[in-house]
């Protein structure tokens, strides 16, 4: 049995950490590394996370002192690179329950090169899907029906299967981890930052596994996104207690748009959650007509838009949501030629959603397109847009190593 280094952080999550703390020792024993890190908390993380280190040998423990909160996207990277002193390190949440044996499937499979990911079960707070098992054993660690989830722990188990996905909670090599350069910082405090990692650990040549023998029972989401937790209604059906907070829902579009700048798409992968990466190309817009609304939805859909009207109180009010340098990405017509690799032109007059569809979906056109060759230069269009081609070069490998 090699140990494990589990990573978790946490912020304002007391009660669902010692929940999965408990677990671990419980069901695990203490062979494994715990490094935890508090995130600022207010409700005694820290005090708690203290006591437990004078008494368990094995607990690494880490604070942000503020005052503001640096993330999970920051914590994991600082849990890993400074703390964790096991060949495996394993992202873990702080609402999750470790089953037996969940150690004996990630050595089983773990190597240098391969992500293991654990199969969730968890309670129907969110839809059902292929890559994880809906069964209710509580929504909060006081109904935790934890003799019931042992009990039927072998009826979930799928002897020998493996599917090919990844999410949390995922082990992999250190050196792997560190060899890409973790996290990317553009996502702090949270969000988007595990799909960029996927998707570089995909390009990096990394095989996925999930295993279909060792379990987490999870929570879901007792963060920033549902900080109030889950209820029951009185026919005993669950749900959040309230929507997503304010705080989340910025951060996750910031996040987006951020992923969007990188890699030019959405975020994509299959029914198994195995990412799924298009070509990233140098993709300018040339935009007649343009006005504020329109640039901001735009822009992080190339690597340069120009734009006919005064950018400015955009690059000024954006700036603080990005990493990207944006008057390198705002130009002007009449100050600039563009030298991108493909140019696609419009009058934003003509401008609809449906023309917005080809836009998010261009990646795929231009990949999918039989008709271009990897050395095609010329010009064709496209509904209202003028698509120059100079060059079909693409990006995406020069996305794998982080740099911070």
């Amino acid at each position: 049995m090699k140990p494990i280094s589990f990573i978790q952080p946490s912020r304002n999550n007391l009660k669902y950490l010692k929940w999965s703390y408990n677990s671990i020792r419980k069901n695990l024993g203490y062979i494994h590394e715990i490094c935890m890190a508090d995130d600022f908390s207010s409700d005694g993380t820290w005090e708690w996370m203290r006591e437990i280190a004078k008494t368990d040998p094995n607990v690494k423990i880490h604070r942000n002192e503020g005052p503001t909160r640096l993330g999970h996207t920051i914590l994991y990277d600082t849990l890993i690179n400074d703390y964790a002193t096991n060949d495996i390190v394993m992202i873990y949440h702080a609402d999750m329950y470790a089953c037996p044996g969940l150690d004996v499937e990630i050595n089983k499979h773990i190597k240098k090169g391969v992500v293991v990911s654990l199969t969730r079960i968890e309670p129907p707070l969110h839809p059902d899907g292929p890559e994880k098992i809906l069964a209710d054993y509580g929504i909060e660690p006081e109904e935790f029906n934890e003799h019931e989830l042992l009990r039927d722990l072998d009826k979930f188990k799928d002897k020998g299967k493996t599917t090919e996905g990844i999410f949390a909670p995922w082990a992999i090599m250190k050196e792997d981890f560190q060899s890409i350069g973790g996290h990317d910082p553009l996502y702090a405090p949270q969000s988007k930052e595990d799909s960029d990692i996927f998707n570089r650990f995909l390009l990096n040549g990394y095989k996925f596994v999930q295993t279909w023998e060792g379990f987490v029972y999870h929570m879901t989401c007792r963060g920033s996104r549902f900080a109030d937790g889950a209820k029951r209604n009185p026919n005993g059906e669950v749900f959040m207690k309230n929507r997503e907070t304010d705080e989340w829902l910025k951060q996750n579009i910031k996040s987006t748009r951020n992923f969007i700048r990188k890699w030019g798409h959405f975020v994509k992968h299959d029914a198994l959650l195995k990412p799924i990466v298009p070509p990233k190309y140098n993709i300018g817009f040339v935009i007649k007509n343009c006005n504020y609304e329109l640039l901001y939805e735009l822009e992080p859909w190339c690597s340069t838009i120009y734009v006919d009207w005064a950018s400015k109180g955009y690059i000024d009010a954006e700036q603080q949501n990005t990493m990207f340098d944006l008057k390198n990405r705002v130009k002007s017509i009449v100050e600039h030629t563009p030298d991108n690799d493909i140019v696609v032109k419009f009058d934003a007059m003509n401008f609809t959603s449906e023309q917005f569809n080809y836009i998010t979906q261009l990646s795929d056109i231009l990949a999918n397109d039989e008709g271009i060759e990897h050395d095609t230069v010329g010009e064709f269009d496209l509904g209202i847009f003028k698509i120059q081609i100079n060059s079909v070069k693409t990006y995406e490998e020069g996305l794998i190593k982080c740099t911070h």
